[in-house]
């Protein structure tokens, strides 16, 4: 690439940088040290990250990436401000980030892997280190003072170099370095005031044990199985605690109305005045934080660095998609009252039959068993299939690396070589069966990210997928549901974005992308799983694997995702409303808000009485703050990508290597909605979006 080559001559090691570089190599000698004393298995060519540390080992490696990182800052620090350049300002500390990111995974990745209490705890404790110096260091003014010199002098030494110091620059401000000592101490009290409140919000939910008692005539429709698992008090009543297990089953099968609305009101009315409570202040104290840095509230500081960048572009968004799928989700919602009417008479359609009445309609429309599905899923050939899918598409070539270190025995490690050049791309490990201490869920880590180093040669990208499949028994296979191999495939497609980006930059490489792009390869590769030509490629009955799903399967589980996709989008929609809502304005009765905006948005359906959904919508308050809409946009922006690009051939490699090489290779080293108008010739639309709904309306 002529960038590349560019950026590999300025990327100079002189004066400053010429320090850091020798303090780089200790460090990086430090790891090899390691590895030598305890190697027992061939290294893996390429990787820095430690697999196996001990708890004393991730103290030790802690302390020394946090003196290192201080050396470098004060480093940097110390530049005269009339004598700033390129490779004594911007340099360090771009090698500083690229080298350093494989130690620091290496000590917080085993809280989520190790089967000892002890590795766990010391690498949450040194996740907890590594975050406080990182947040100390971004808010050094002496530091930020000899990059903003050098970013005023306006000496660009390329354009990724370029982006590169203006986030620099940028993260500074968002953590308040301008501020005077006053504003400062202010920002950092709102800051720790947020976190608390956030935390109390979560630990309400995660702590409520509300229960409605009900007799088992009350849960007329309900499985045994699931009547079973009740506890039953003295006088033979049930105890339904109020938790998605209990509650989204009973809103699906029950067949008794008043059950079904007593059910929904107290699950809405969880924690209700007091989360409330909390949440009013959080939002006033988040716009406080907000408007103390230059922003008008806090929506607009959330969303300056997002593809959407204000809120005013968020409303429209939602509002076009709202205004879009009115007339699909009018018409599935005749379909529930017409089919309420029938067995209910003619009372009121409420929310309370919304998920009741959607499972009846899909009974009558759908003939589709998950559990004869799921028989032809086997986790080995459902992972040789995907395998398959991203070599073909991609024009890459994935091998397992025998006889490498690994922190358990299940684990394996895979590399990535491009085809044409069979240049190696990168790594990734493969952890995927359950064990004891292990993280829950399935998800993607950044072991090691890729960057093109000051040598000229490039640091290859390794990631980590983690799951939690069970262990196979005897010769008897494990088969995953179909929800779980459509998440395999999600989460895959976030490896191979992770070792296919080519920038310079590691801050640009990873899974540190923006936020409303980094699910839109992931969203647009999930159609592969409800194709019949790829679907077949990673399906076989358990019994006999020639024998893949059938291509009516097929067709039936994607009419049975896109089965009333307008009313599910319209409540996602009416959510993120809400969310927008309290994040862009001040003093906003929420409670207000959204009596007036749920039976807009819901098609004349009323808010459940009583209830305040925002009291246990913990997105509103950690993780998705003002930012609720970004799965919708992604999905939209992959279904555009979809249409335009590979509905007609999905196992086309020509179409594949255009995705990979412009969408995925630029990582954040370019402007997402310049990567997707470039490659699409025009910026992202819904049109196929709202058109990928209605394909398979009733």
């Amino acid at each position: 690439m002529a960038r590349g080559r560019r950026e590999r001559r300025i990327l100079v090691v002189t004066g400053a940088a010429a320090f850091v570089a020798v303090g780089l190599k200790l460090l990086v000698s430090a790891i090899k040290a390691h590895k030598q004393r305890r190697r027992k298995k061939p290294d893996v060519p390429g990787s820095s990250v430690l697999v196996n540390l001990s708890a004393s080992e991730i103290q030790r490696l802690t302390d020394q990436i946090i003196a290192k990182s201080k050396e470098v800052y004060d480093l940097v620090a110390s530049v005269p401000l009339e004598k700033v350049s390129y490779t004594n300002v911007i340099a360090p500390l771009a090698e500083l980030e690229a080298y350093q990111f494989s130690s620091v995974q290496s000590c917080v990745f085993p809280k989520m892997v190790s089967t000892s209490n002890d590795i766990r705890k010391a690498s949450a404790e040194a996740e907890s280190r590594l975050n406080l110096h990182f947040l100390t260091c971004r808010k050094r003014e002496d530091v930020y003072r000899v990059i903003k010199a050098f970013a005023d002098r306006g000496e660009w030494l390329g354009y990724e170099a370029k982006r590169y110091t203006q986030c620099l620059v940028k993260e500074f401000e968002r953590n308040g370095v301008n501020l005077t000592p006053s504003k400062k101490k202010e920002l950092e009290n709102l800051g720790a005031r947020i976190e608390e409140l956030s935390l109390q919000y979560a630990q309400n939910l995660s702590m409520d044990n509300s229960f409605l008692l009900l007799g088992e005539s009350e849960l007329a429709g309900m499985p045994l199985q699931f009547i079973k698992s009740l506890e039953k008090t003295e006088d033979g009543k049930l105890k339904v605690f109020l938790r998605s297990h209990n509650v989204t089953p009973i809103l699906e099968h029950c067949k008794i109305r008043a059950t079904r609305k007593s059910i929904a009101v107290a699950y809405g009315q969880r924690c209700g005045k007091e989360n409330i409570d909390i949440l009013e202040n959080l939002v006033q104290i988040r716009h406080k934080y907000a408007q103390l840095l230059g922003y008008s509230n806090y929506a607009e500081f959330t969303l300056e660095s997002r593809m959407a960048r204000t809120s005013e572009k968020v409303f429209e968004f939602l509002e076009d998609i709202s205004e879009n799928l009115s007339d699909l989700a009018m018409e599935e919602l005749n379909v529930l009252k017409d089919l309420k009417r029938r067995e209910d008479g003619d009372s009121p359609f409420g929310m309370e039959d919304l998920l009741y009445y959607m499972r009846r309609a899909e009974e009558q429309h759908l003939d589709l068993d998950l559990g004869e599905v799921k028989q032809y899923f086997p986790v080995n050939l459902v992972m040789s299939g995907i395998l398959k899918i991203f070599q073909d598409l991609f024009g890459i070539r994935i091998e397992e690396n025998k006889d490498v270190e690994v922190w358990h025995e299940t684990v394996c490690l895979f590399s990535v070589t491009d085809v044409s050049s069979n240049e190696l791309l990168g790594y990734f490990y493969l952890d995927i069966h359950s064990r004891e201490g292990k993280y829950a869920h399935t998800c993607v880590l950044a072991l090691q990210n890729g960057n093109l180093s000051s040598n000229g040669t490039r640091q290859i990208p390794v990631a980590l997928l983690l799951s939690q499949c069970p262990k196979q028994i005897d010769d008897n296979p494990v088969l995953l549901r179909f929800s779980e191999v459509v998440t395999f495939f999600h989460e895959f497609t976030h490896v191979v974005h992770h070792i296919c980006i080519r920038a310079t930059y590691s801050r640009f490489s990873g899974l540190r992308l923006d936020a409303d792009f980094i699910e839109v390869p992931s969203k647009l590769l999930e159609n592969w799983c409800y194709e019949s030509i790829s679907l077949k490629i990673m399906s076989g009955y358990y019994q006999d694997i020639t024998k893949s799903v059938t291509s009516s399967m097929c067709t039936t589980l994607r009419r049975k995702r896109d089965l009333f996709s307008g009313l599910r989008l319209k409540q996602e929609v009416l959510l993120c409303l809400i969310d927008q809502f309290i994040h862009s304005s001040e003093n906003m009765d929420i409670l207000e808000l959204l009596k007036h905006l749920h039976p807009k948005v819901m098609l004349g359906i009323p808010l459940l009485e009583g209830t305040n959904p925002a009291s246990c919508f913990p997105q509103i308050v950690i993780g998705s703050e003002a930012v609720c809409y970004s799965y919708i946009w992604s999905e939209v922006v992959a279904a555009d990508i979809f249409a335009a690009k590979f509905q007609e051939d999905l196992l086309n490699q020509y179409a594949g290597l255009q995705f990979r090489n412009k969408v995925l290779a630029p990582g954040g080293a370019k402007d997402s909605l310049e990567i997707l108008s470039d490659y699409l010739g025009r910026e992202p639309a819904i049109h196929s979006f709202i058109k990928s709904k209605t394909r398979n309306s009733l």
